[in-house]
């Protein structure tokens, strides 16, 4: 009885640092999945093909894999509540500078500027991620994290449609127009065009700075990773060299995040390859949202009273097979439709794989989390491929050849990976 009670009162104690980090996620969700759009946007602003257009995502998330490990470090001096204030403001730098780059139609300035913010999230993602996998019991962090994601696709659905709506609307129009202007009158409405993210992106600064100020004035309790994460088998291990699982699980997280942004973030220009409209495409990517925000109530719901974490994220790849398969074997709508189900594929991956590569790390949680956060560059890598690959054979065959192969990994960790080296004393 004592112990039942003591495991209700730690639960309800949480509840104020989960909003917090969940209010983070919601942030994080809004400003990444703001990418999708942003291709479409950098593609007429700017005058780009597909290959260049696609820079806006790589150097995003190539940001997570040179500063994830500076962002380690930092966080060990401020500790990981100042660290994400930290974080927040380092965004809303990111975000004045794309915002202005954009609308002077600077294109190497733009994508500094989101290599900023994605700066800003590394450090961001490294200390919330393992705060709230360790906030309570490792087992059941999938179920914690599942909540992050609720507010992370929230945040998600929510970007493309107010980019479309306030930045991207007509923009079929705009491209008719632009394609039969003359030279002097086609800088003219571009330049019109351009500047139109000037102002959503500015309040996202102001937002992100206020946001910082709360963080910092906030009750969040500070956790410490090496007494809240330990395995006593793994306890005396020297080197995170000796932990095989982890390695593992940092290239099933690059994978993972590459399926993540070609189904979100690539599930544009896909569907442009059928020759859908502009109009139409600019909001695919809160589809793929959607379809991922269902997957995260459902893993909710199921983890882990009906089943592992593990034993979800095995399912979870398979349907991303299944899925990849079926976009492969149709066309139109019917095709994206298959594309944005891997949303729901997808959704319980990352809550997944992130604790059970972190499980028993003790002292090294920290660092194995800024090594898993480096990962995400899976997300800068794998679009790119799919947009050079699909110059040479048809869109479809590239898009099933490149993540097949990525869900096959991941059914692997799901089923074995993650115990290599779990028993090793």
């Amino acid at each position: 009885m004592a112990t039942t009670l003591d495991a209700t009162a730690s639960a309800r104690s949480n509840i104020g640092p989960i909003i917090i980090i969940g209010v983070l996620f919601f942030i994080f969700g809004f400003v990444t999945w703001l990418n999708g759009p942003l291709i479409t946007f950098v593609k007429l602003a700017f005058d780009l093909n597909d290959v260049n257009a696609f820079l806006v995502p790589m150097a995003f998330y190539l940001s997570y894999f040179f500063l994830s490990l500076p962002a380690s470090a930092i966080l060990k001096l401020t500790g990981m509540k100042r660290g994400m204030a930290l974080g927040l403001f380092v965004m809303a730098i990111g975000a004045v500078l794309f915002g202005q780059f954009a609308t002077m139609r600077i294109f190497p300035g733009a994508l500094f500027g989101l290599f900023v913010i994605g700066a800003g999230l590394s450090l961001l993602q490294t200390a919330s991620n393992p705060y709230i996998s360790i906030l309570g019991p490792i087992e059941s962090a999938a179920q914690r994290i599942a909540v992050m994601g609720i507010c992370n696709k929230c945040a998600g659905i929510l970007a493309p449609l107010l980019i479309g709506a306030l930045v991207l609307h007509g923009i079929g129009d705009i491209d008719q127009q632009v394609k039969a202007a003359d030279p002097a009158t086609r800088e003219v409405l571009l330049n019109t065009f351009a500047a139109k993210i000037h102002t959503p992106y500015m309040v996202m600064a102001g937002v992100l700075v206020l946001l910082a100020i709360w963080v910092v004035r906030s009750s969040l309790p500070e956790v410490q990773a090496s007494t809240a994460n330990s395995a006593g088998g793994g306890a005396s291990r020297h080197s995170i060299l000796a932990y095989p699982h982890l390695w593992l699980g940092v290239l099933c997280l690059f994978l993972y995040v590459g399926v993540e942004v070609m189904a979100g973030d690539a599930i544009g220009t896909y569907g442009a390859g059928f020759g859908l409209p502009l109009d139409e495409t600019k909001f695919f990517t809160a589809f793929t949202l959607g379809a991922m925000l269902l997957g995260y109530i459902a893993g909710l719901l199921l983890i882990p009273r009906v089943m592992s974490q593990q034993r979800y994220l095995a399912v979870s790849a398979v349907l991303g097979v299944l899925f990849t398969l079926g976009a492969f074997l149709t066309h139109g709508y019917v095709s994206v439709g298959f594309v944005a189900a891997l949303g729901f594929a997808n959704a319980m991956m990352w809550p997944a794989i992130f604790p059970l590569a972190i499980k028993g790390l003790g002292r090294f949680t920290e660092f194995a989390s800024a090594l898993l956060i480096m990962g995400i560059a899976g997300g800068a890598i794998v679009p790119q491929l799919f947009v050079h690959l699909k110059q040479h054979i048809d869109f479809q065959l590239a898009f099933l050849l490149l993540m097949v192969p990525c869900y096959l990994y991941i059914l692997y960790f799901g089923l074995a990976g993650h115990r290599v080296g779990q028993d090793a004393a």
